[in-house]
């Protein structure tokens, strides 16, 4: 076994591949970035570091300067985690030839799984299923574009490189088909150096489900059951379960044998995934092999009691596989959910800021949290935006549904926002309680599942509204009755009542408090709240709301008010009313950064005539673009900025002469 291991990663992979080292005794080396000093990851390794800039391309993608580091500090192979050069063949060849162990499979695995083209031609040899498409090197414009009406439609244009949703667009018809393959191309090379795509039809109602194989140098080869990654958003997984629920024993058996096949076609050694599209009657279709240790996979290590990053470091350290396939067993159900900095109300746009109160679920049976930030940690543009993984196991899926539910309930984040409270609605819908998804099942129940509840909403502006009360504070010195230290908004010849005004999402109201009968009163949209309490520490407040009893995190800042209730998180602004000359600051005549990132495509110009929906300015963050688009109809007055300027969020773009109505 090594004595000492490189991560050569960040964030949760990095802490959660340092945890298992450490428990082996094996000492673990960390990187980081400028952006990266203070992170947990580089506090909870034995060692660490630096290795370049903030961006990506300047530290953690940077393979060179990682082996020099792994040469100075002693160190006998490298973890790559997931993403970054964790599927990068060039740099596993580099650690070969540097005498480093790379933990993970042969790069020639890796070149044979790294384009989506190629894997596909070798499973059609091996005489797996594929999803009809064109997967060919041509890649020829007018070659695509005959492809895409042979496929017909819907479809879906695909990185070859690629994985994660990144370079992948949906094609309605062949009027969208010249758009978004430069979309497709231009993200695709930001994000794995390789513009090349290949085109798939798009199956109406799949099932997302992959099965988690483990190889070893003796040539044995099983898997750990599968994994039911359906739920998604912008491509990108949000839940994920295993067992796959409604899968039956031939099925399961079938699917893992045509995995097995596939790692075995390519001579493969260590973790790897072997993803598949399920069709409703019951078929499967290879869509691509993942050849590294995946983000989800906590569930599976859930259900069979084993830490595959221990497999891993056997594997690679030449021991044989820890189990035979008759004895991994499956026990219980597992699910995930992907903890975001994000705004899912708005498309699932990341958010960058900083975790100002952290209080994760309660440590108990079950229950898993691998994260790597702390309150105060910041969560920035660089990377990308996920807070942690939330892990429940119970004895079946009905249990650990509601084990995530209550788990979720307690989660609590404030600072920026997340997708938790939306995790909470999506856990609870029948329908997924049913288990009946498929990979459009966000899409389909979007307007249930971003429902604001108008009562919880109503609450919580009462809420922030007495968080901004000297009245509610904790007072420690009673000794004075003198009424002018008083804290109750007695006022001489004017009335005991005051007017908070809150803004919500652009929404604003004013709440009235005032004293009664030697109680609190708040009065809002003509309902009335009797409120008595107050905090209870720096960061949490305790109120009597009417009869009942509430306990909730709140951060309060010189104009804003965060606080969670009732499983979500809700900021309310405190108004400035400085006079804007009559400015609409959200107007539609100079549309805004939605999110901090960087400008990365301009298909206007100064004078140019744009219709509401017309293309105006890409942005880039976090790893995925966002379009801008013309809400009304008008010429281009100016453009404020260039292609690679970075913007920060509510920086006005482009500024239009709206057309006279």
């Amino acid at each position: 076994m090594f004595n000492k291991i490189l991560i050569a990663n960040r964030g949760e992979i990095a802490v959660r591949v340092a945890r298992t080292a450490r428990a082996l005794g094996i000492r673990s080396v960390a990187v980081y970035s400028s952006a990266d000093q203070d992170a947990l990851h580089v506090e909870v390794c034995d060692e660490a570091w630096c290795i370049g800039g903030a961006a990506a391309s300047e530290s953690y993608l940077d393979g060179e300067r990682i082996l020099e580091v792994a040469r100075q500090c002693g160190a006998e192979a490298i973890h790559p985690g997931y993403g970054f050069l964790s599927e990068n063949a060039g740099f596993a060849r580099a650690c070969e030839a540097a005498g480093m162990v790379f933990i993970g499979p042969p790069a020639s695995a890796i070149d044979a799984m790294g384009s989506k083209s190629e894997a596909k031609a070798l499973m059609a040899k091996a005489g797996v299923p594929l999803v009809p498409g064109y997967h060919d090197a041509d890649q020829d414009d007018a070659r695509l574009g005959q492809e895409s009406k042979r496929i017909g439609y819907p479809q879906l244009i695909k990185a070859s490189a690629g994985g994660g949703g990144k370079g992948m667009r949906l094609v309605e018809n062949a009027q969208e088909f010249p758009a978004a393959l430069v979309s497709a191309r231009r993200e695709a090379s930001a994000s794995f150096g390789d513009d090349k795509v290949l085109i798939e039809r798009y199956l109406t109602r799949p099932r997302h489900v992959e099965l988690q194989v483990f190889a070893d140098t003796q040539g044995n080869c099983v898997h750990l059951f599968e994994r039911d990654c359906s739920i998604q958003r912008r491509h990108q997984k949000v839940l994920e379960e295993a067992p796959a629920p409604g899968l039956g024993a031939d099925l399961r058996q079938r699917m893992g044998a045509a995995a097995i096949d596939c790692a075995r076609a390519i001579n493969y050694v260590g973790a790897g995934t072997v993803e598949f599209l399920l069709d409703e009657d019951g078929s499967f279709y290879f869509m691509e092999m993942n050849t590294r240790l995946q983000v989800e996979h906590p569930v599976t290590e859930m259900i069979t009691g084993q830490d595959l990053v221990e497999w891993q470091l056997r594997v690679a350290a030449g021991e044989p596989l820890p189990l035979e396939q008759s004895e991994i067993g499956c026990q219980g159900h597992a699910i995930e959910a992907r903890i975001y900095a994000e705004m899912p109300q708005r498309d699932f746009m990341p958010a960058a800021g900083q975790i100002l109160y952290l209080k994760p679920p309660d440590n108990r049976a079950g229950v898993r949290i691998d994260s790597g930030v702390r309150r105060g940690d910041l969560i920035g543009i660089n990377y990308d935006p996920m807070i942690a993984k939330l892990i429940v196991h119970a004895a079946d899926r009905n249990a650990a549904l509601a084990k995530l539910a209550h788990a979720l309930s307690q989660y609590h984040i404030l600072g920026l926002n997340t997708n938790i409270g939306f995790l909470g609605s999506l856990v609870t819908l029948s329908e997924f309680g049913a288990a009946d998804f498929d990979t459009g099942f966000i899409g389909k129940h979007r307007e249930r599942l971003f429902a604001q509840s108008p009562l919880y909403l109503q609450q919580a502006r009462v809420l922030a509204a007495a968080a901004t009360l000297p009245a509610f504070e904790i007072r420690h010195d009673r000794a004075s009755d003198s009424a002018w230290d008083a804290h109750d908004l007695w006022r001489v010849n004017l009335p005991a009542t005051q007017h908070i005004e809150l803004d919500h999402d652009g929404d604003s109201a004013v709440v009235a408090v005032r004293r009664v009968d030697g109680g609190w009163r708040f009065e809002l949209d003509g309902e009335s709240y009797r409120l008595s309490g107050g905090w209870i520490d720096a960061h949490n407040m305790r109120l009597d709301l009417n009869d009942e009893r509430i306990e909730f995190p709140v951060i309060r800042t010189a104009d804003s008010i965060s606080l969670g209730h009732r499983g979500q998180a809700y900021r309310f602004e405190i108004p400035d009313r400085v006079d804007t000359g009559g400015i609409d600051a959200a107007g539609a005549d100079h549309p805004r950064a939605p999110m901090s990132g960087a400008v990365v495509a301009l298909p206007v110009a100064v004078g140019d005539t744009v219709e509401p929906g017309d293309t105006l300015m890409v942005i880039e963050a976090m790893k995925m673009e966002h379009t801008i688009v013309a809400e009304v109809s008008g010429s281009v007055k100016e453009i404020l900025f260039a292609v690679g300027d970075q913007v920060d969020e509510g920086d006005t773009l482009v500024l239009l002469e709206v057309e006279s109505r």
